[in-house]
């Protein structure tokens, strides 16, 4: 059994790398591109599921936890560096972007001299597929491949929208199955020198992506991002060769298994900073925040189920050597500080991608400050939350690109009557935002461990980061879900020109929103508390008990008891149509109203902003400059102590 795992774990590395090379040769949109597209997502897809429930349901993951006798030869992964590194290089000097030149050149050349000298640690090299790689399988092989799927039919109505953009739809796809074969080989891999390559190969992915259209933003963007996370790459290659030429230690399975120590928290630190910079935690967010500019497709990939989770997944990997540590500490104050500021910052815009960028900052930092507690809980949280934020916000980014072409805007006070409009799109999108704040959807429940496990550190600003961050949260959902289900009588039906390749990820995605709710408990003690029993050792006792499942079983149950019940005791039954109350002066047709001048006025709703209280202009810069010295202080106090 172990070696048919191996033998697919090996095809879904390489596999997705070969499919990029078709579907680049397939220049132009045709049936036959979206075949080969649709076909070998889907077979990818069924491999991710094979290797997953293979491990998830052997009852004994020690078979599949370190498959040996898997080496990728030295030249190749040294020939990707050289090609990664000549690639920015070439591109910088094209651009005029030289200051990348500097970041690529100082994580590459150290890895590449201590490889080249023999300096590297011989003999670490193979893979790790156990519970956790088992989840990420799950989560790239479904998630990542329906965002595939859906970008071969929306890259085709993109350049009908955007005549001024050359159309390189298949390079751009070809690039997004690059990026899933560089996940897979990233959660499959325990050596460091591996993971440092897919890191890499990630980082240079989501730059070419969001630079897709060539315009002077996206050029901008795109180095932004690129800069920010060759950064991080820098921090990585610095505790991959700490990890290597001072402590003799190839794996990250042995470093994190390995006694506290000052030394040891010098490269679990770095690797910690590259982890904030690829997650986009503050003073890194930007990033993110500019890959907006790209095509929705990379939005969603970047946002839900790869780059970002690349960063987090990391963290949940060092969380158990970081418990009660200083680097612990600040990762959890860094993230917590992350989920409040980049909550607030969301209620201030109006444009729906840049709410759902927000959004993910903020739960990413929620995920972060979960993975630094490194306690039982934290790790159960940040698992939880992983899963269920993948799902949502790929589905929420997928259902706003399509109501921006059906509508041609995607201001959320555009959406007001959506529920009208286009009735079916606005019911994909209120499941996909119930998904993410309310009960008892998952994302919800995890917060409730991860405010048990903020009191359990004793930490009071952790409790109010995710307190008064949970409350923001709230309210811009609130906002967003209010405006798209408010009817008024200006609002008609709009056509719903949603093509069918895009249906058939967005469904799926839907379905997947709901089952989950309701299958959590399954998932919390098959995939999540055997991933706690390998990172802890040992059997650890469950997360959430009998009496939190009986708990959220009710909550369920009231989402079905609220409309029935108020159906079957008649609730509404004598109810009439009022007029809307403005100022108390409603104009007869509740359209207009009559104003203090007795001037006829159309009347219309906004929500409000708050932009003069805490919007971007005074709350961003802020936020960075404390991050900044947070990171820098992280940095300098534990690596510089050690030394």
């Amino acid at each position: 059994m172990a070696n048919q795992v191996l033998n697919v774990v090996n095809f879904l590395i390489l596999f997705p790398f070969i499919m990029a090379i078709i579907i680049f040769l397939l220049k132009k949109a045709s049936p036959l591109r979206s075949a080969v597209i649709i076909l070998g997502g889907f077979t990818i897809m069924a491999a991710a599921i094979y290797v997953a429930v293979n491990v998830l349901m052997s009852g004994d993951t020690s078979q599949f936890v370190y498959l040996e006798h898997v080496e990728i030869p030295t030249y190749i992964v040294i020939g990707g560096e050289v090609f990664l590194m000549c690639l920015v290089c070439f591109l910088s000097i094209k651009y005029k972007k030289y200051y990348a030149i500097l970041f690529s050149l100082a994580g590459t050349i150290p890895v590449l001299w201590m490889d080249l000298t023999g300096r590297a640690v011989e003999g670490g090299t193979h893979l790790r597929i156990d519970t956790m790689s088992a989840i990420m399988y799950l989560i790239v092989g479904f998630v990542g491949i329906l965002i595939c799927i859906y970008a071969s039919g929306y890259m085709k109505d993109y350049h009908h929208h955007h005549t001024d953009v050359a159309d390189r739809s298949n390079y751009f796809i070809a690039l997004m199955f690059v990026f899933l074969g560089a996940m897979f080989g990233l959660i499959s891999s325990d050596n460091l020198g591996w993971i440092y390559f897919f890191w890499e190969i990630t980082s240079v992915c989501s730059f070419l992506m969001i630079g897709y259209t060539r315009t002077q933003e996206a050029i901008d963007n795109s180095f932004r991002a690129l800069w920010m996370n060759l950064l991080g790459g820098c921090g990585f290659a610095a505790g991959l060769m700490y990890s290597n030429m001072q402590l003799g230690i190839a794996n990250l399975s042995v470093l994190t298994h390995t006694e506290h120590s000052a030394v040891l928290m010098i490269p679990v630190t770095l690797f910690a900073f590259a982890a904030l910079t690829k997650s986009a935690q503050f003073p890194f967010s930007r990033w993110l925040l500019g890959a907006m500019v790209a095509p929705t497709p990379s939005s969603a990939l970047l946002h839900s189920a790869t780059m970002v989770k690349i960063g987090v997944y990391m963290l949940i990997r060092l969380s158990p050597v970081m418990f009660n540590t200083l680097t612990g500490i600040m990762i959890t104050v860094i993230g917590g500080f992350t989920f409040f500021a980049a909550s607030l910052l969301a209620i201030t815009v109006s444009d729906g991608k840049k709410v759902l960028a927000y959004s993910t900052i903020s739960n990413l930092g929620l995920i972060t400050a979960c993975a630094g507690t490194g306690t039982q809980e934290g790790i159960w949280a940040a698992i939880m939350l992983v899963m269920f934020h993948a799902v949502s916000k790929s589905l929420l980014f997928q259902t706003v690109g399509d109501i921006e072409n059906c509508m041609h805007s995607r201001d959320v006070e555009d959406m007001h009557g959506l529920i009208i409009k286009l009735p079916r799109l606005a019911f994909i999108m209120i499941i996909g935002i119930c998904g993410m704040f309310m009960a008892p959807f998952g994302m919800l429940v995890s917060k409730w461990a991860a405010l048990k496990s903020f009191v359990d550190s004793g930490s009071v600003w952790l409790v109010l980061f995710l307190v008064f961050g949970s409350g923001s949260t709230l309210f811009y959902w609130a906002k967003w879900l209010g405006k798209i289900c408010t009817v008024i009588h200006q609002s008609f039906e709009l056509e719903d020109i949603t093509p069918r390749s895009e249906l058939v990820s967005i469904f799926p995605l839907t379905t997947m929103i709901i089952v989950m709710c309701i299958a959590f408990p399954w998932m919390s003690s098959t995939m999540v508390q055997p991933a706690l029993n390998e990172a802890f050792g040992g059997f650890i006792a469950d997360v959430i008990g009998m009496e939190d499942m009986i708990i959220m079983i009710i909550m369920v149950l009231m989402i079905f008891a609220i409309p029935f019940g108020a159906r079957f005791l008649a609730i509404g039954k004598n109810a009439k149509m009022t007029m809307s109350y403005v100022a108390g002066v409603n104009a007869g047709d509740d359209r207009h109203y009559i104003d203090s001048f007795g001037k006829e006025r159309a009347l219309y709703m906004s929500n409000w902003y708050m932009e003069d209280l805490f919007g971007e202009k005074k709350l961003l810069r802020p936020c960075i400059y404390v991050a900044t010295v947070l990171v820098a202080v992280m940095v300098i106090v534990v690596v510089g102590g050690a030394i």
